[in-house]
């Protein structure tokens, strides 16, 4: 299974995501306010949107409107209050996914 995550600017919910769960998924990683924001092309690839907060999940149906209706987008509900890689990251991360996979 394909699964984009997606937070603010792909540095720390998103970029640790990628890394904790690719060994049991397909993961990638993108930020809608980054330098290089998400792309149609990444959407796309993805079976399942993983997004942080449920506002990015209306940015996405705001940027791309198509591939919002196409995709299966769930929300975890984790606040950018961490760091890349934190310990509390990892675990409500690892929470979330299993609850829904």
């Amino acid at each position: 299974m394909n699964i984009l995550f997606i937070c603010n600017q792909n540095q720390n919910r998103s970029k640790t995501a990628e890394e904790i769960f690719k060994g049991r998924f397909k993961t990638k990683s993108a930020g809608l306010y980054a330098t290089k924001p998400v792309t149609e092309k990444q959407l796309s690839w993805a079976d399942v949107i993983v997004v942080m907060e449920e506002m990015q999940r209306i940015e996405i149906a705001k940027r791309f409107p198509k591939q919002y209706m196409q995709k299966r987008i769930l929300s975890l509900d984790i606040p950018d209050v961490y760091h890349y890689n934190q310990p509390e990251l990892i675990e409500a991360l690892k929470s979330k996914i299993d609850s829904l996979f």
